[in-house]
């Protein structure tokens, strides 16, 4: 189970009905008769902490649900005054650009369309007819129909320009007729713990889009472990801005804007066990502009590939086969070698120990390296252990074909 939610962009709506922003309802969206109101994503399909257990959120499935009764909030002087005008003019500079994302799926042979959920996303470009959108891999990497519902409320069909699931990003394309507003990005790389950061999308549904929620940045950089195929093996690691910012199922592809009303991140999950409040994460915005720019230029990140697949030498029982030196705790089995690493000479049951000299204990370690110093058509040192024996070998590196 999982500690962290990062398929919070998925939803319980009204099984025959869907909403605009205004709340007025729209026609039934067809399905099939045994769909449910929401699909949680399979294993595989998007990225998924393990770290303990999981907090599934719940919406309302009333047509006419109760609004709350307004909370009136003190005011202690003209400070507080200065900072709410400040939101209000951060949110009213932002939330033009602020989307919601319908994903669904269109069933073989048939008309009839499977929702698998709603998430938010942000315009951050016009480009001639064609506008831009962010948002996460996750709402939209199982998709094959997607829909854009503007702030005015007005629908309109999207075109996935490029997705990536190690960032957890992809960028939707649709016309730019009528849109005026984009989202301006900010500097991530500036904030600092305490700062007033202020979430906006869609949580649990259209009924509730264009909701906004105002706290502080917890941490400007917060280590996060992914695990691409939710097993509990560790797959990367994502560097995240924490906020308190309330977010919930929706606000995935969302903005987390500072005061000036400028994107300083995209919402992408949450620590969803019981009992948990204020711990939600958002992928900052420096960090995601190469991405950007990539599934621009490319639909896709082009990144070095070795060719083989690992696993950590310590989650291993009875390597005694393996006649390692006894100095040798650490390293990474081949499992298999393909490709670049095959052609070096890599095999199975190799223990790899060193990347250019520098150790490596696990999957992320490796992928750090490989991603993050390394480029398409350089060459790599690997040292290994076969048969008790060290060897290195040189691996140059290609770019994985889709």
């Amino acid at each position: 189970m999982s500690l962290f939610d990062d398929d919070f962009y998925t939803t319980k709506l009204p099984r025959r009905t869907r909403w605009t922003h205004d709340g007025s309802e729209l026609s039934s969206v067809r399905r099939s008769r045994n769909a449910l109101p929401a699909v949680m994503p399979i294993a595989g399909a998007a990225a998924v902490l393990m770290l303990g257990s999981i907090l599934i959120w719940s919406g309302s499935n009333r047509h006419d649900p109760v609004q709350p009764a307004a909370v009136p909030v003190m005011s202690t002087g003209n400070s507080y005054q200065f900072m709410e005008d400040q939101v209000v003019r951060a949110v009213e500079q932002v939330k033009p650009a602020v989307v919601s994302i319908i994903s669904a799926i269109k069933e073989d042979g048939t008309t009839d369309t499977k929702s698998l959920g709603i998430g938010s996303g942000v315009l951050f470009r016009k480009d001639g007819d064609r506008a831009y959108i962010v948002t996460n891999n996750h709402v939209v990497q199982s998709a094959t129909q997607i829909e854009v519902i503007l702030a005015n409320g007005e629908h309109r069909k999207g075109k996935l320009k490029g997705k990536d699931l190690i960032t957890d990003l992809a960028v939707i394309e649709i016309p730019s007729g009528g849109i005026q507003e984009v989202a301006e990005f900010g500097d991530s790389g500036k904030l600092k713990a305490g700062q007033t950061a202020i979430a906006i999308g869609s949580p649990l549904g259209l009924r509730f889009a264009q909701t906004t929620t105002v706290g502080v940045i917890s941490s400007p950089h917060q280590k996060v472990p992914i695990s691409f195929a939710g097993d509990g093996n560790y797959d990367w690691e994502m560097d995240v801005i924490q906020t308190d910012a309330a977010i919930n199922q929706g606000n995935s592809g969302g903005a987390l804007v500072n005061l000036e009303g400028k994107l300083i991140g995209i919402n992408s999950m949450k620590v969803a066990e019981k009992g948990v409040e204020g711990l939600g994460f958002a992928i900052p915005i420096n960090s995601a502009k190469e991405t950007i720019e990539s599934l621009m230029k490319y639909g896709k990140v082009k990144r070095p590939y070795l060719g083989i697949t690992t696993e950590p030498l310590r989650a291993y029982k009875g390597t005694e086969v393996l006649k390692l030196p006894d100095s040798v705790k650490n390293g990474l089995i081949v499992i298999d070698a393909i490709g670049p690493s095959k052609e070096a000479g890599l095999a199975t049951n190799d223990v790899i120990t060193e990347l250019d000299g520098k150790p490596v204990y696990d999957n992320i370690t490796l992928r750090q390296y490989l991603y993050g110093d390394k480029k398409i058509g350089d060459s790599i040192k690997i040292t290994y252990y076969r048969g008790g024996k060290k060897a290195i070998a040189t691996v140059q590196l290609s770019e994985k074909e889709d």
